[in-house]
């Protein structure tokens, strides 16, 4: 799916022909082309009409990319990544965009709601379109970008959800939550690290095509990668401090039902005891407890005694 904005605004038609036809007449003005899912008709658009080179071509079908701005003489490519948070899960999305003196081309094989949400922002406002494909550029990549923060929020109220969920109960699902979050929170990072790298690149080299004293603007999408990164790296603290949680939950549970079944323990040794003592067939014993009653008795009363005593001397030196 194609969707073209000119200098006069969104245009409905996006047949090749019409595209070429902006690219030739409009070409100095300035124009935005999206493709979203491209086909080999996009592609054979982007090789044959805009003459990109097929080593980027490639890149777009084959994807699995990392963050990246490569020069050309005619034009920059980028990939940049969108991060969506599914479940505990996050999916990786890859960005395309193809940056001319003149022209921007974004390419993205799933739905982009960032992008979508610009152009109704240009719909609504032509003038920010109009003559500035700089600051065109700007606008798309700082929506990408910017798309990270509500996933590192979300993930931020996960983390800590989780930690409270820890400390009252600590279960094997917890735990598993914690290694995939780690894992997912190691994962942004360093696709965070390399978008990071990228904008420095950026705001030291700049787009050279679509320069036009744009470095303050990238120096404060590079602010806001710094930031993103600085959030990963504490949601990993926080998970490691999680699993450090988790640890001393279970082993303060063990411990627990290790002191439990210990007192138990102790409390029926005195009574096997007491039972093999008065167990004993010895003459003198069977004499003197020769009532059942006062056999019985006796033997009970000795074993409570003993009971007591312990549970005194547990709950004084603060056991149980």
């Amino acid at each position: 799916m194609r969707t073209l904005l000119t200098v006069e605004g969104q245009t409905p038609a996006t047949k090749v022909a019409d595209i070429t036809k902006c690219f030739n007449e409009k070409h100095e003005l300035g124009f935005w082309l999206d493709i979203e899912a491209p086909d080999e008709s996009d592609y054979e658009l982007l090789e044959k009409t805009f003459k990109f080179h097929p080593l980027t071509i490639e890149d777009i079908r084959h994807q699995d990319q990392r963050p990246k701005v490569d020069e050309y003489p005619d034009y920059n490519f980028s990939v940049l990544f969108v991060a969506v948070l599914k479940g505990d899960e996050i999916a990786l999305l890859e960005q395309h965009l193809f940056v001319g003196a003149h022209y921007l081309i974004t390419v993205h094989q799933e739905p982009s709601a960032q992008l979508k949400e610009l152009q109704e922002r240009i719909h609504k406002s032509p003038e920010l379109a109009q003559g500035k494909p700089s600051f065109l550029t700007y606008l798309a990549i700082d929506a990408l970008v910017d798309a990270t923060f509500p996933v590192l929020d979300k993930l931020d109220d996960v983390v800590d959800a989780l930690q409270d969920d820890i400390t009252e109960k600590a279960s094997r699902e917890s735990l598993r939550r914690i290694y995939n979050l780690k894992h997912t929170v190691s994962e942004l990072r360093r696709f965070l690290g390399a978008q990071r790298d990228v904008f420095q690149k950026l705001i030291t080299h700049g787009i050279h095509l679509q320069q036009d004293d744009m470095t303050l603007y990238y120096r404060d999408v590079y602010d806001h990668l710094i930031r993103q990164y600085e959030t990963a790296d504490a949601l990993r603290d926080l998970l490691t401090g999680a699993m450090d949680v988790y640890l001393s939950t279970v082993s303060n549970r063990l411990n627990e039902t290790t002191k439990a079944l210990t007192v138990i323990a102790s409390l029926f040794l005195p009574l096997s005891f007491l039972t093999g003592f008065y167990g004993m067939n010895f003459a003198y014993l069977t004499g003197v407890l020769e009532s059942p009653y006062i056999a019985f008795a006796l033997g009970v009363l000795t074993m409570v005694i003993s009971v007591a005593i312990q549970l005194y001397f547990f709950r004084r030196r603060g056991w149980i």
